[in-house]
């Protein structure tokens, strides 16, 4: 998730100067917007043909010029994190800097190497994930947030905002190096915000809002179910926060909670997709589709022999390729949403592709206790289980109001009782500031198990009678 775009303040040149190239080539029309991706693209890939290692050898044999992208190999997350080293176009980027880096989280939004931002992945798929970012791809996904401000009711929105003084709260996963907190503090150095501050998901749900209104932020930014929560606590008369804009990434935002949230805080709400690889993919519009930023991503749904689904059709995956950072290059990578692609054209006039995004699905927990109610996002949850069991392959399960049953993705027993040992005990720690000690915490036997319908695992689940 990244920075929202209303602390861009476009101070440095070449914020500027690729907000400008960004406006003028949409600006241009759609043949201009699809010369300039082809020309991104194929410099490109003879860039990291040139300076990875890694590349050169995957595109070994094929010819210097392609005539379509699908000629091209599919790159994934473990064949990139094991050849972290050779996988980079600068020789300085290797995994031991960027391990050693990573484990001192007082540098969160510090420059790596003095000319990168590093960030990693939680893992929900199995696998975590180190991503560098350059100059060139921190100014163009500030550019690609920027630019939706040109809308005249969110511009209108922005203007109010700021006349309350502009403070702006981020609501996530602050205690390590996510790319959410850490685009959050890079940007807030240069904010046009008066105030910019991290908020952490981890804090019990009353506190929180004590805080949020305490603090009166004109901006607001979290992931979904963590918006579902404050908009509970608004409609229960517990909070009286008012933002003039709310902005959602990190999970799926359904188009029912997209209206649920405009409805109890009357204000619009943007939904951004992006990922920690690829920071702006698309951007939401009124009809609740998501529009590729398609100058500078390209995206690919397909099956799962990786051939392309027609539009209309739930991909089992799809395959980005990020144009604009060069440290990294990602190609063709599959990240590992499922999506579905419009057939047309969208109403609201974009001209771009759009997307419904499967992305998480997780649940918020409800638990009790001695008339103590904790609603519980399930970010929470998953950074405890994450950061005291060092498994990421895993499943929360709401067996009940006062249960929760525990699925590791482990194959050894002894390895799988000394992760469930941790985690509970981690996860005991943190409902107790929820106010929830007495919750059961059970190790199931079960492995975790995929959503039917999507294929994807879901890493919090509420059974239907919790």
């Amino acid at each position: 998730m990244a920075a929202p775009p209303w602390t861009s303040a476009f101070a440095a040149a070449d914020r500027w100067a690729a907000f400008w190239q960004l406006w003028l080539g949409r600006a241009a029309g759609a043949r201009a917007v699809a010369s300039a991706r082809s020309t991104r693209l194929h410099d490109l890939v003879a860039y990291a043909r040139r300076r990875s290692p890694l590349y050169a050898e995957l595109y070994r044999g094929l010819p210097q010029a392609f005539e379509a992208l699908s000629e091209l190999p599919v790159t994934s997350k473990p064949t990139l994190m094991a050849r972290f080293d050779d996988w980079a176009t600068d020789r300085d980027v290797t995994r031991e800097r960027a391990d050693r880096f990573l484990s001192d989280r007082s540098l969160v939004g510090q420059r790596f190497l003095d000319r990168y931002v590093v960030w990693k992945s939680s893992g929900t798929s199995g696998e975590p994930g180190i991503y560098v970012q350059d100059a060139r791809s921190l100014s163009t996904y500030d550019a690609m947030l920027a630019v939706q401000l040109v809308d005249p009711g969110i511009a209108a929105r922005c203007v109010a905002g700021s006349a309350r003084g502009g403070r702006a709260a981020l609501i996530a996963a602050t205690g390590d190096h996510f790319a959410s907190i850490a685009s959050w503090q890079r940007v807030g150095r240069w904010s046009v915000a008066s105030s910019a501050r991290g908020f952490s998901v981890m804090e019990p749900l009353d506190s929180l809002v004590a805080d949020l209104d305490a603090f009166d932020p004109a901006y607001v930014a979290s992931y979904p179910t963590m918006l579902a929560l404050l908009a509970g606590e608004r409609r229960a008369g517990r909070s009286a926060m008012r933002p003039s804009l709310l902005w959602s990434g990190g999970e799926c935002l359904a188009p029912g909670l997209h209206d649920e949230l405009e409805r109890t805080f009357g204000c619009p709400v943007m939904n951004e997709y992006g990922a920690s690889e690829c920071l702006s993919i698309g951007f939401g519009c009124r009809e609740k589709w998501i529009h590729v930023n398609a100058d500078w991503v390209i995206v690919e749904p397909v099956d799962r022999d990786l051939r392309p689904t027609a539009p209309g059709a739930t991909s089992h995956t799809v395959l980005v390729t990020n144009l604009a950072n060069r440290v990294q290059p990602l190609i063709r990578y599959d990240l590992g949403d499922a999506v579905t692609v419009l057939d047309g054209r969208c109403r609201c006039g974009n001209a771009f592709p759009a997307l419904r995004v499967e992305g998480r699905r997780d649940e918020v927990v409800v638990l009790t206790e001695r008339g103590r109610v904790a609603r519980i996002a399930p970010m929470a949850l998953t950074t405890v289980v994450e950061e005291s069991a060092g498994v990421h392959r895993f499943q929360i399960v709401q067996r009940n109001e006062r249960t929760l049953l525990l699925r590791l993705d482990v194959a050894s027993p002894a390895d799988r009782q000394a992760a469930f040992d941790a985690a509970a005990r981690a996860l005991g720690d943190f409902l107790a500031t929820q106010g929830v000690p007495r919750t059961a915490i059970l190790l199931d036997a079960s492995a975790p198990v995929a959503d039917a319908g999507s294929g994807k695992l879901r890493q919090v689940v509420v059974e239907p009678n919790a």
